[in-house]
């Protein structure tokens, strides 16, 4: 596995089993099998509602803990100073470990500064490893990096080949924050999986559309987390390490930006209103 490694010196591998949208019954077998396969990190949050199942995949799984590195999200009604240090406490006991890897606030709402500090004490607690946020545009970051001592180690933002995030990269590596994906494929929207372009060059290098996606990610040196319990899918979601996309190729997909998500626009009052309603 190739590692990012981040402003603090700690490694983050560059492929993460997500568990977002797995049911909670379904989950512990999901990590134990991708954990099987090769998978050393696993991707989750708080309002994924599956902590303790990952917890309990971790522990079965008979791999030592410092092999496995193991991301949470705090979420936004967890916000605020006292909110996130008993946020974080109850993640630590679902997930049945002393530490975290990496833990991020989820959103850019609620009382994030609290939830901030609270994450930078608890880092050099030693509790948490690394600190970073999630969703959070260049205006955010800015704003968050200027007003605290520790730069975060990651922003985990949405990035596929529908939303490049070029400019949000160039930003990020300019203040030393490791830029992560989520959503590479955008769950297949906009027929993604069967986009000409996309088609073309996985057939040159006899790899699959999401293969190639993968690959564009690591090619621009940007870890993501996928997400599949379907054990064929996540074999061939990790084997992206022995190819590189040529610099054509590259620009190719450079073609497919539409510069937006189809997902969320953080923007939108709609948006802001709908994840502080969700309480955990």
């Amino acid at each position: 596995m190739k590692f990012k490694k981040l402003n603090n010196n700690e490694k983050l591998p560059f492929v993460s089993f997500g568990v977002y949208e797995i049911e909670p019954e379904s989950t512990k077998d999901a990590v134990i099998n991708a954990l099987e396969r090769g998978y050393s990190a696993i991707d989750g949050a708080q309002v994924y509602y599956n902590e303790k199942q990952v917890g309990d995949a971790v522990k079965e799984s008979g791999i030592p803990r410092e092999e496995i590195f193991l991301t949470s999200k705090n979420w936004v009604s967890n916000s605020g100073y006292d909110k996130t240090i008993k946020a974080v406490n109850k993640t630590l006991e679902d997930l049945q470990t002393d530490y975290l890897d990496l833990m991020l606030i989820h959103q850019p709402f609620g009382d994030y500064y609290g939830s901030y500090r609270a994450l930078q004490d608890l880092q050099k607690e030693g509790i948490l490893l690394s600190i970073g946020v999630s969703n959070f545009d260049s205006a955010r970051l800015v704003d968050l990096v200027m007003n605290f001592d520790i730069v975060p180690q990651v922003n985990q933002v949405e990035t596929s080949p529908y939303f490049q995030q070029y400019g949000a990269n160039e930003f990020m590596n300019k203040l030393g924050v490791a830029h992560q994906s989520w959503g590479p494929l955008s769950e297949g929207c906009g027929n993604l999986f069967k986009n000409p372009i996309l088609l073309e060059i996985a057939e040159k290098y006899e790899k699959s559309t999401p293969q190639i996606i993968f690959r564009w990610l690591v090619d621009r040196d940007i870890p993501f987390s996928c997400r599949s319990v379907k054990t064929k899918r996540m074999e061939e979601n990790i084997d992206i390490f022995d190819f590189k996309l040529n610099k054509k190729d590259m620009e190719k997909i450079k073609e497919l930006d539409l510069g937006k998500s189809p997902f969320n626009d953080y923007n939108d009052p709609e948006t802001a209103e709908e994840f502080n309603s969700e309480i955990i």
